[in-house]
This record gives structure tokens, C-alpha cells and sequence, in this order.
């Protein structure tokens, strides 16, 4: 028995099964798992520090201030460092990211200064951090 104003059930479940597709398909995305992680420019209100990084260059100076020649300190390749502040300077039309960061040289004292991003590959937490380290270190 079909009432006046009802389409037919048939019809109305092939209309929902295909919006249900169309909405499934529109929401799978394509991009890789893997995104690199990106801190952002300030530091964060809820935690200490933004990431980690590992430092890829064979000697990073750390400077007082982003781009200055005053050393603070050097780290070595490897060395896994907490990052605590991430500022954007531009220079001559060239900007670049500088990272405020904190880590140790060879388990003594703790080093803090700016460093180029560009010389770190960043971590979300500090036992990827470790792990990455390791080869590095071999």
C-alpha cells in the first residue's frame, strides 16, 4: 500500500546510500600520514616547550640572539634539544626560523640559545627525538 505524498522506500534508500558515498569519498584525504611537524611562531600556553629536535649539522652554534655572532654554545650532531620558543626573522628579504632551545652536550651542562630550524629535524615528543638521535650517533 503506498501513501499519496511517499516516494517509494526503494528510492528513498538509494538516495541515502548514494549521499552516504558522496560524503564518504568527499572526506577521504589523499595526503600522506606523515606530515612533518611545524611549530608554531610563539610559544604555546599550555606546555613548557613546543617540540623536539635533533641537531643534523656536525656543529651548531648557539647564538644569544637570532643571527647575532655572540656564541652561547655549540651543540653536536645528534644532540636532541627541547624547543621553547620559535620566532621568524627577515633579513634582506630572506626570512628564516629561528628556535629558542634547550639541550644538554654530552650529558653535562644544559646549553640554551637560537639556532636555525633548518639545522634540525623536529620531533613531536622526545623518544622519537632519542631514537633519531641514536643514528647519529653510530
Amino acid at each position: 500500500m503506498r501513501l499519496g505524498f511517499f516516494p517509494p522506500i526503494n528510492q528513498v534508500l538509494s538516495v541515502v546510500i548514494l549521499l552516504s558515498a558522496v560524503v564518504f569519498i568527499a572526506g577521504c584525504d589523499r595526503t600522506s600520514e606523515d606530515t612533518p611537524v611545524t611549530p608554531p611562531l610563539s610559544r604555546p600556553l599550555s606546555r613548557e616547550f613546543i617540540a623536539y629536535g635533533v641537531v643534523t649539522i656536525p656543529y651548531a652554534p648557539l647564538l644569544s640572539e637570532p643571527g647575532s655572532d655572540r656564541d652561547s654554545g655549540i651543540l653536536r650532531r645528534g644532540t636532541v634539544v627541547r624547543i621553547i620558543e620559535r620566532r621568524s626573522e627577515t633579513n634582506r628579504a630572506n626570512t628564516e626560523i629561528w628556535v629558542f632551545v634547550e639541550g644538554n652536550y654530552e650529558g653535562d651542562n644544559i646549553s640554551r640559545g637560537w639556532i636555525q630550524e633548518a639545522v634540525l629535524d623536529l620531533f613531536s615528543n622526545e623518544a622519537q627525538a632519542v631514537t633519531a638521535s641514536r643514528s647519529f650517533n653510530q
